[in-house]
Order: structure tokens, then C-alpha cells, then sequence
């Protein structure tokens, strides 16, 4: 059964018929190839490429006797092509067709994940740039820190992107290679100059050297690269989910007006699609795990890592483009409420600014230990008593009678905080793309948008 979170184009690339297809494609090349060389007769080469043909329930009624996948589908095949069947599969194993069909498999499903990255990263970029001067609170352990813009954190899930569709780039093109070295890897039948040309012409490469299986270490990289971007999304949701809670409500998850959030609480707007992206981030890291244990086969080859590739590899490239594709809509679609997050900003009265004010104590002439007594005196008494903390160190004589007035408020100025951001920004999306936004911006001014809001 297909799980509801495939979907169609996944669906297609994993599904028997379309398997069984590009074992027919890799068989074809095969044969093709030998017929050029002299190997097969050549009209049995044109017969197969013209009538082989299959039909998937045929396949099936014939393994459910001889269990063995490949076996029932070469019998499949040769019912339809006839006499010049006996060419079909010649000189090949199994796994030459397996794998190498599983190259091009992982290859399409590829093409379709390297996509939604792509989607993705023009979604942060977009919002990036919406909010890039929206201050909100920075947190360390859950805690507010100092000054940051929703837009920085959107900026830096953006450069994650970049790594990760790097990396999967590389990983993607590791597992592009075929192998036609037969029962044990050693060329007993063909030879590797062959292989090369049977692989060229699936446009794949040939593994440098095989056993009976392309090496597992390929297929747990691959696996784990899954793993990291299913972990920078699981990354993304949690984020979200922080910041839609009651106590913060910076943003939340779209919720449209039919939606309902609990059978018993009207009133309830659960982060419902966040928290399914991190729940099934921990199935692509659990399958990343069974990717490690399949690289240990014995001797030459071993079927132990078959049966857990069935699952692994078309559920974890299943839930990355379907993960992908959610998270995208989770943060094209976002509500996010600036007003509430100038609100948490303000809410400690100025302690966020500890740190640049312990700063200016320094360089002042204040010794550190000095400065960082003064200010976490009164930073502690403003936490516990609900004061404010700007207010506590204007009046303290010990503080003013070192530093003017106007260093003080410069220590509280948001605007010294978040000096940087263009830079930032600049480094992330390149300095030319900064220059333009910010033209843009001088021009047409500052626009509020369907996806922005306050609260």
C-alpha cells in the first residue's frame, strides 16, 4: 500500500511497473551493447528491443512459484520476445540489473528532491528579504538573549538549504554508477570496457570496482544526506512550533477558517503540519541507521541489505519530497505577527541590552568584574521584581557618575544591535542582490503583505 504522505510523481518512480520498466531499459542496453561487440546476434538484439515487453501481474504470478524477482521477470519477458529470448540477460547476474536499475530509480527520485530544494530555498529567500528588518527577540536555551530580525533566522535556514542541496548534489552523483562485473565483480564473462559502454548508454558511470553489489557505503551516504535535510526541516517545524505557543504567538502556522484544532477546545490552533514534519524526520533518520548496517554484506555479497532497501530507499526519498513540499507551504504560508514580536522584545525592559551596556562600562575605564556587578545588580533586580532595567541603571550615581547619559542610551539603542544585518544579508545573498533590495525598498517603501500580520 502506498502511505498517504507519497506523493504521485514519487509514487510513479517507485511504483513495480515502473522498476520493472527500467529493468527492461538496463536490459536493453545490455543487450544492445554485446550485440556491437559481436557478442549477440544482432536481430536477436533488434527483437528484443522491439518486443520486450511485460505485464506486472504475470511477473508476479511467476515469483509467487520460483521466488526469485529477477528470474520471474526474464520469464515474463521472454514469453513476449520469443525465441531470441535466449539472449536476454546474457552474460548478466541479477544484481547487475538490480543495482544498476536502482541507480537509475534513485536518479529520477533525485531529480525530483533536488527540486524541492531548490522550492524551498526561493521561499526562505522571498520572506528572508520580507522581513529582514523585523526585530524580534534572539534566545539562547529558550531564554531572550539580544536583539535578532525574523528575517536573520530565516536567512540562516536559507544558507542551511544551500549546504544541503549541495550536499545532496554530491551525494546524488555518488550513486549514479552501474555495474555489469558479474557474479562475484571480477569480470568473469564480460569485460570492463563493456561495462563502461553499457553504463554510458543508461548515462551512468561504471564503478571503478564492484562485487556482485555496487558497495553499500554509497547508499548510506545517500541515506544520510536524506537524514540532514529531513533534520534541518524537523530544525524549521520545531522553531515554528516554539514561536506559535500561547506565551509567544511571533508566528504561527496557516489555519484557514474551517480548520479545527481539537474536538473538545474551539479555541485551539495546533501546530498540526509542524509537528508531523518532525515526527517523520525521525523515520529518515531511523532509515539512515539501517543505510549504515547494509555496508557490512558478507564475503562478495550477502541479500541481507535487499529486503531493507525495498523500505528504506523509497520511503526516505518519499518523505523528503513530501517533507520538503510541507515545509515549503509551512513557511510560504506562515502567519507572522511583528507587533507581538516587538512586544517580547520590549517585555524585559531593556535587559537585553546587558551585555552592550557591560561593554560600554569597559571601555569607559570600569574594570569587568566592576562592570558586570553593576549591571547584573540591577539586571537581577529588574527580573525579579518586574522592573525596568533602564530606568534602575539611569539612577544608579555609581554608573552615571562614569558614563554620560548619552553612552547609556546608546548602550539601548535596537538600532546599534542590528547594525549588521545588511552584512549578513550580503554574505548569504551576495552583495549585489543586497544592493538591489535595498534600492528596491528606497523606492517603492516598506508595503505590508497578505502573509504578515499583527497581533
Amino acid at each position: 500500500m502506498i502511505p498517504r504522505y507519497t506523493r504521485p510523481e514519487m509514487a510513479r518512480i517507485w511504483s513495480d511497473e515502473n522498476r520493472f520498466r527500467t529493468w527492461l531499459a538496463v536490459e536493453v542496453a545490455a543487450t544492445e551493447t554485446l550485440a556491437e561487440a559481436g557478442l549477440v546476434p544482432k536481430d536477436a538484439a533488434k527483437a528484443i528491443r522491439e518486443r520486450a515487453d511485460f505485464r506486472v501481474e504475470r511477473i508476479h504470478e511467476i515469483e509467487a512459484e520460483v521466488r526469485h524477482d529477477v528470474i520471474a521477470f526474464t520469464t515474463a519477458v521472454a514469453e513476449i520476445v520469443g525465441p531470441h529470448a535466449r539472449w536476454f540477460h546474457y552474460g548478466l547476474t541479477s544484481n547487475d540489473v538490480v543495482d544498476t536499475a536502482q541507480a537509475l530509480l534513485i536518479r529520477q527520485a533525485s531529480q525530483v528532491i533536488a527540486q524541492d530544494l531548490q522550492r524551498l530555498a526561493e521561499v526562505l529567500e522571498r520572506r528572508a528579504w520580507e522581513f529582514k528588518d523585523t526585530p524580534m527577540v534572539g534566545r539562547t536555551h529558550g531564554i531572550h538573549a539580544e536583539p535578532i530580525t525574523f528575517g536573520f533566522k530565516l536567512a540562516n535556514w536559507y544558507s542551511e538549504t544551500q549546504r544541503n542541496i549541495a550536499r545532496f548534489a554530491a551525494a546524488a552523483e555518488d550513486m549514479r554508477v552501474g555495474k555489469f562485473s558479474g557474479a562475484v565483480g571480477i569480470f568473469a564473462h564480460l569485460t570492463p570496457e563493456l561495462e563502461e559502454k553499457i553504463c554510458d548508454r543508461l548515462g551512468l558511470k561504471a564503478a571503478a570496482v564492484s562485487s556482485q553489489v555496487i558497495q553499500r557505503d554509497r547508499h548510506a551516504h545517500y541515506l544520510a544526506t536524506l537524514a540532514v535535510i529531513a533534520s534541518t526541516l524537523d530544525k524549521i517545524a520545531t522553531e515554528i512550533r516554539h514561536l506559535q505557543r500561547t506565551e509567544v504567538r511571533e508566528a504561527e502556522e496557516f489555519f484557514s477558517e474551517k480548520q479545527k484544532g481539537s474536538s473538545a477546545m474551539p479555541h485551539k490552533r495546533n501546530p498540526v503540519n509542524a509537528e508531523q514534519i518532525s515526527g517523520l524526520a525521525r523515520v529518515v533518520r531511523s532509515n539512515a541507521q539501517a543505510g549504515f548496517e547494509n555496508v557490512a554484506l558478507w564475503h562478495e555479497r550477502d541479500i541481507s541489505h535487499s529486503s531493507v532497501e525495498r523500505v528504506i530507499l523509497p520511503d526516505s526519498t518519499t518523505l523528503a519530497d513530501y517533507l520538503l513540499a510541507r515545509t515549503t507551504n509551512l513557511i510560504d504560508t506562515m502567519f507572522v505577527y511583528p507587533d507581538r514580536m516587538r512586544a517580547n522584545l520590549d517585555s524585559t525592559r531593556g535587559l537585553i541590552f546587558s551585555g552592550q551596556l557591560l561593554l560600554d562600562l569597559v571601555e569607559h575605564g570600569v574594570s569587568r568584574e566592576d562592570a558586570y556587578r553593576l549591571v547584573q545588580s540591577h539586571a537581577m533586580r529588574a527580573w525579579k521584581e518586574g522592573l525596568d532595567f533602564h530606568h534602575l541603571v539611569l539612577a544608579d550615581n555609581e554608573i552615571t557618575s562614569r558614563v554620560s547619559r548619552k553612552t547609556i542610551e546608546h548602550a539601548f539603542d535596537l538600532k546599534r544591535q542590528l547594525k549588521n544585518v545588511d552584512k549578513i544579508f550580503a554574505r548569504v545573498f551576495g552583495a549585489k542582490k543586497t544592493s538591489e533590495k535595498r534600492s528596491s525598498k528606497k523606492a517603492v517603501g516598506k508595503r505590508p503583505t497578505k502573509k504578515s500580520a499583527k497581533k
